[in-house]
């Protein structure tokens, strides 16, 4: 029988730039061996490995540089990162290492903004694009930040936002994006995108809202597909239609200058990946370009905000095959010590699908299995693959051996997804957290970012430690009886 290196070889090019396997047939991650990363600090372990951070960053910066270049066209770009993908503070400190600009969505994003800014992790002419739609205390944030002369931008959703900003903000010069509703995917449920200002609405809001105040400038239009940048015809036609949108805009708004392309480019999710980065930033430019010069208009600066493609592929979560049970005549179950609900939530929530590679016992012969989690959830399990119908392990002995397995390419959203350090399905534990890191000479660090989660912060969280519950006043409500 095959052993499972060999399955690996007939179905992918392997070894891959980010995975080997070294002399003990045990899996290497960005060449980190992941073996002695479970030795010393067990699982459930979700990690982090940050240098893949800079370099994805580096790597958009190449692409859109090689596409101005090949198309001399004159704009500029700008890379920002969406904090939503992943708030921690060692991945945003790590993003902005690499002269990055944010983008934010909720009114508590601006605490981080203000925290990076004491620490001198940013400056103030740092670009700070807040989209979303805005309450009352993101609002206020905004406009504290642009009087206190941050290079914040607020994106408007909706054609009362700029009302409050007309209001509250008291800086000499400000600067305003509109955010365009795009049209969903055709077999989305929703014809046109609930967020946004719609095409027809975008000139008069300028001419009636913006442009009588001559303190505020139309700088930005903002342009989001939730598919993310993926060549097909929904895509290309909606990029058109936005940007002949600019064009008609700029005609009569001299100061609108810049465009932000939201929706990031994708992740790999399988070895089988096939992508064209190059191609597709190419085809962006030349586009944009080819537009502007048929409308005779200066072609924008391009921001993008690129989040999953920031951060995703430098996380993965480690787990322990804890038991085998044989169902039927033919569902062999592996039981992982963790859920796939509460750890991974997209792969069941969207039907997500990770890179999904055992750590070790790579020359031992493999099966077909199904993947369970420890909730009493029935969709707590991962059978398939996203280039597979089926899923395949190697083979082993409880008594004689352990099994780990990985998945990989999992930092983004699924920590806020699944309410980190909260109270997830059946109690089960945020797992360890480790960041691993590389020195200059090659040398890899670790650094345990946060234990497992107790019982302790579970039981506080719900109310039973009442040491550490704020206790208030019971009030009673008498029943108002109707008279007859």
């Amino acid at each position: 029988m095959k052993n499972y290196i060999d399955l690996i070889d007939q179905t992918i090019e392997f070894p891959t730039r980010e995975f080997n396997i070294n002399e003990d047939n045990e899996l290497l991650f960005n060449n980190v061996p992941l073996m002695e990363i479970i030795k010393q600090y067990g699982t459930p372990l979700k990690i982090s490995y940050l240098p893949k951070i800079g370099e994805h960053i580096e790597n958009s910066k190449l692409l859109f540089r090689n596409a101005i270049k090949k198309y001399n066209y004159k704009g500029n770009y700008t890379y920002c990162y969406c904090t939503k993908s992943s708030h921690f503070s060692f991945v945003v400190e790590e993003i902005i290492k690499h002269n990055v600009h944010l983008e934010t969505s909720s009114a508590f994003d601006i605490p981080i903004i203000r925290s990076l800014y004491e620490k001198e992790k940013i400056a103030k002419s740092t670009y700070i694009l807040c989209n979303g739609y805005k309450q009352p205390l993101y609002l206020q944030y905004i406009s504290e930040l642009i009087n206190d002369g941050f290079n914040c931008i607020p994106v408007l959703d909706n054609l009362k936002e700029i009302d409050y900003y007309l209001n509250s903000v008291t800086a000499e010069k400000a600067n305003i994006a509109i955010r365009i509703a795009t049209d969903e995917e055709p077999d989305f449920s929703f014809y046109t995108s609930r967020l946004g200002v719609r095409y027809s609405d975008v000139t008069s809001l300028y001419l009636e809202k913006i442009k009588p105040n001559k303190r505020f400038n139309l700088k930005m239009l903002h342009f989001f597909i939730n598919t993310g940048i993926k060549d097909s015809a929904y895509y290309w036609s909606e990029l058109s239609r936005f940007i002949y949108k600019y064009c008609e805009l700029k005609k009569i708004c001299p100061e609108l200058d810049s465009i932000d392309l939201g929706g990031g480019l994708p992740i790999q999710t399988s070895l089988q990946f096939n992508y064209d980065y190059q191609a597709m930033v190419d085809e962006i430019v030349e586009s944009i370009a080819w537009i502007c010069s048929k409308n005779n208009v200066p072609v924008p600066n391009i921001f993008t905000e690129f989040g999953s493609y920031s951060v995703g592929e430098s996380g993965a979560v480690l787990y322990e095959i804890i038991d085998q049970k044989l169902q039927n005549d033919k569902e062999l179950w592996y039981m992982i010590d963790g859920s796939f609900i509460t750890q991974l939530p997209d792969s069941w929530g969207m039907n997500q699908k990770y890179i999904m590679l055992p750590v070790n016992n790579w020359g031992s012969p493999y099966q077909k299995v199904n993947l369970g989690g420890l909730t009493c959830d029935s969709m707590d399990f991962y059978n398939t693959e996203a280039h597979s119908a089926d899923l395949y392990l190697p083979i082993y002995e409880e008594e004689k051996e352990r099994q780990y397995v990985g998945f990989f390419h999992t930092g983004a959203y699924q920590e806020s997804l699944g309410g980190y350090g909260g109270i997830q399905h059946c109690l089960i534990p945020a797992p360890k957290h480790v960041i691993i890191d590389r020195l200059e000479d090659g040398t890899i660090t670790t650094k345990l970012f946060s234990n497992e989660q107790t019982s302790d912060s579970m039981l506080n969280i719900l109310g039973y430690q009442k040491n550490e519950v704020v206790e208030t006043p019971t009030i009673e409500i008498e029943p108002k009886v109707k008279s007859k």
